[in-house]
């Protein structure tokens, strides 16, 4: 299955956390499933004219979630996602993240 470079990269992840590793020219993304790490290297070269120098993927895990409506309880889990922590080379930068 081929995916465009838009179906790769589905949102940038804004926290805390993420915004602190924009100094250091690592940006987060959440990414498509089945995408590898050289379909999101070469995406984010695409999308954003910077060059990658590596790329970091994780699923994260779902968790349990229970909150009450009324008096009855709801239990469900989150989803599961896929996120990549993009590393670019000195001197480049990803305009989207730095208005934030």
């Amino acid at each position: 299955m081929t995916l465009h470079a838009s179906e790769i990269i589905l949102r940038p992840v804004i926290s805390e956390k993420s915004m602190d590793h924009t100094k250091h020219a690592k940006y987060t993304f959440a990414v498509h499933d089945d995408a590898n790490k050289f379909q999101i290297k070469a995406a984010v070269e695409e999308l954003f004219k910077v060059s990658v120098l590596s790329v970091n993927v994780l699923t994260t895990k779902s968790k349990e979630k229970r909150r009450g409506v009324g008096k009855v309880r709801i239990k469900g889990r989150t989803t599961p996602w896929r996120k990549a922590v993009v590393t670019v080379a000195p001197g480049d930068k990803i305009e989207f993240f730095e208005g934030v």
